[in-house]
């Protein structure tokens, strides 16, 4: 199992992305051999929030050797990914 801090690549900040920030719906690039369950972890660890749900989508058309994992928080938990 690949450590945390090379599971996840980067967030991905996209208007969708932004949008779904507002539902405590967050995307990261992963790679792509990543479960959801490895994803929860790393998750959890590096940004220190409890994770409710994992969704996995194979992006095949961009970013070749990536997933995308769309990360749901519990309510009231938030992750500032976005560049300051």
């Amino acid at each position: 199992m690949p450590a945390d801090n090379n599971l996840i690549k980067k967030p991905l900040i996209s208007e969708k992305g932004t949008e779904l920030a507002g539902l405590n719906k967050y995307i990261f690039l992963v790679q792509p051999g990543a479960n959801k369950t490895q994803v929860k972890k790393a998750v959890e660890s590096i940004y220190k929030v409890n994770v409710t749900q994992v969704n996995i989508v194979r992006n095949r058309q961009k970013e070749e050797g990536y997933k995308k994992a769309i990360v749901t928080l519990h309510s009231g938990q938030a992750i500032d990914i976005v560049p300051h």
